[in-house]
């Protein structure tokens, strides 16, 4: 019979780990009597990082003494204690290759149903004093799992584990955890999966986002930013034409030289082009969105040229029509949803660009749906685009237009040029008309960006309606980091000229790879305050998936699975060559 060996619970502590600070709740400790099981915790228990770990699925954790032996002979410890892994319940039986995914049991007064295998992170990785922890856990077959409580109760060490019902189509943890981690993701049981109605929601999404996907790599495990991977490499375009859409915009129009297509984009997608602005030296790289409507013979990109930027003084002092520019194929996740949704077309400044490629694909179709441009500027002197929207907005059955300008000029005229003075805020949306329900594209400065996000939680709109373009670098994730200051990206302080050449295109930083100070692609960003998306860091994952622009890596560790083509994993990637990320 299987039993209840230790009870064990921890409350969230901040420890150092790096020069940084963590806060976890890897830590438990054995609760000498009875303890109280609640429906999200146990009495005395907590988790650190909510979003990666507890709720109603993840309760409570499992893991065994049986795995606990296996673990003390290949790591050749001694040192273990009942909690060491970070479970509630340390058990004997019930291994991994026998529990079932609805699999039910009573242990004391309380009952519960096996939702998932465990989630590896780092912080088992600390907790073991061994960074390959959650590699090891997810590639032995040896996860874990977790319980979700339906009924409440008390629950003891030495305690009876009584099995009272089974999961349908008797999958258990180590399928199921193979099924995500390995690379066969045979479509029946993934069909398999999905029938067992008590699989966590996470876990099924991520079946099935492999049930449906047609690209390499591990499409469960993919994120967002990473999800449309492009062919690494440039092609050099000729200019064809420039034009001046403001005072401080302009665009370039680009063509194949030998007339052959180009790649499809997507509307909202961008290209990194590479230049080289001084003879001799490293060539930069800089994203900048499609502004114009979708082709495979034309692209066009349009340029903010700031008082100090170097690619865009470059490009409005030396790029003529007939030079050749090196662009990459199309790229992004920030895309226009398909469905019948009233859509916010909503930017300020050159945040218009991608906004703009939006407009022109809803005026190509002849849309019938709500579309709204709400668009602010400074004045109709850095108003670019306002004559091409004006031309567009027509071809919309329900399209609409709302402009703010923030100091008009005085050849400006309000109901001309603009509607409103001031800046885009709750009072604009709710004269706009702005749908709660709408899909939301975001795009601007950083700080317009982050006020509309408030703006827009006060209208109600949920935050996954709100799809955002970060210009400038991406989104960070580095769960349970806390209290680090911000800063922006630059060179680590180490930097020397020798070894390859590691371009981070869309934080514009480019630095030396030096394998004595740094194991991985992803140390070398952190050095750089590279915004980063991180959690295993030894290849399981999938949260670092990244665009790999151009050049080639080697893997040390090698992931469980490739990342898609196109694309490479940070945490665990070494550069053996020059290379551009889409970082």
């Amino acid at each position: 019979m299987p039993r209840l060996l230790s009870v064990n619970v921890g409350l969230p502590r901040n420890i150092e780990w790096k020069g940084r600070t963590v806060h976890t709740a890897i830590w438990k400790d054995p609760v000498p009597g009875r303890c109280r099981v609640g429906r999200l915790n146990l009495d005395g228990d907590g988790q650190g990082d909510l979003a990666g770990h507890g709720g109603e699925q993840r309760a409570v954790f499992v893991y065994q003494i049986e795995s606990y032996r296996y673990w003390q002979e290949q790591l050749r410890r001694a040192d273990f204690v009942h909690g060491q892994f970070g479970e509630n319940f340390t058990i004997e039986g019930l291994p991994d290759d026998a529990v079932c995914i609805g699999d039910r049991y009573q242990i004391g007064s309380a009952l519960f149903e096996v939702t998932q295998p465990r989630v590896t992170c780092y912080r088992v990785g600390i907790r073991m004093n061994e960074p390959r922890m959650p590699a090891l856990l997810t590639s032995s077959g040896r996860p874990g799992f977790y319980l979700r409580v339906l009924q409440e109760g008390e629950v003891g060490p030495g305690g009876e584990i009584v099995k009272v019902g089974e999961g349908k189509e008797r999958m258990t943890i180590a399928e199921i955890n193979a099924l995500l981690y390995s690379p066969d993701h045979a479509r029946d049981r993934l069909e398999r999966a999905l029938r067992i109605e008590a699989l966590s929601p996470g876990w099924r999404s991520s079946f099935e986002a492999l049930l449906k996907s047609q690209m390499s790599g591990n499409a469960g495990l993919v994120p967002e930013a990473a999800a449309h991977p492009a062919s690494p490499g440039f092609r050099p375009l000729a200019v064809t034409a420039i034009d001046h859409e403001s005072d401080d915009v302009l665009s370039l129009t680009m063509q194949s030289p030998n007339g052959r297509p180009l790649p499809t984009a997507m509307p909202g997608q961008y290209v990194v082009v590479r230049l080289q602005t001084a003879a001799g030296g490293p060539p930069i790289f800089r994203s900048y969105s499609l502004s114009g409507p979708l082709s495979t013979e034309r692209y066009r990109i349009s340029v903010k040229i700031e008082p100090n930027g170097a690619a865009g003084t470059y490009m409005r002092e030396h790029v003529q029509v007939g030079d050749a520019l090196d662009v990459s194929s199309p790229r992004g996740s920030f895309i226009l949803q398909s469905g019948e949704r009233p859509v916010v077309l909503l930017s300020a400044g050159i945040g218009a660009t991608p906004i703009l490629a939006m407009l022109h694909s809803l005026a190509a179709v002849r849309s019938t749906r709500q579309v709204l441009w709400l668009y602010g500027a400074r004045d109709g002197e850095h108003h670019p685009f306002a004559a091409e929207v004006r031309r567009l907005m027509p071809a919309l059955t329900h399209g609409r237009s709302y402009v703010c300008y923030s100091r008009p000029g005085s050849r400006d005229k309000m109901s001309k040029d603009f509607d409103a003075t001031g800046h885009l805020s709750r009072s604009v949306f709710d004269e706009a008309g702005v749908p709660r329900e709408a899909d939301i594209y975001l795009c601007g400065p950083n700080r317009f960006m982050a006020d509309m996000k408030e703006e827009l939680a006060t209208l109600g709109v949920a935050p996954e309606r709100i799809h955002v373009e970060i210009f400038n670098g991406s989104e960070s994730m580095t769960p349970g980091v806390v209290g680090g200051v911000m800063r922006g990206p630059h060179l680590p302080k180490d930097d020397a000229n020798t070894g390859p050449l590691v371009s981070f295109a869309r934080s514009g930083i480019a630095a030396h790879w030096k394998a004595s100070v740094y194991q991985s692609i992803l140390e070398l960003a952190e050095a750089c305050d590279v915004p980063v998306r991180w959690s295993c860091r030894t290849g399981v994952c999938h949260s670092c998936e990244s665009g790999l622009v151009s050049g080639a890596v080697v893997y040390g560790p090698e992931p469980l699975e490739k990342p898609a083509d196109g694309n490479l994993l940070v945490c665990c990637s070494q550069p053996i060559r020059d290379v551009v990320i889409d970082l």
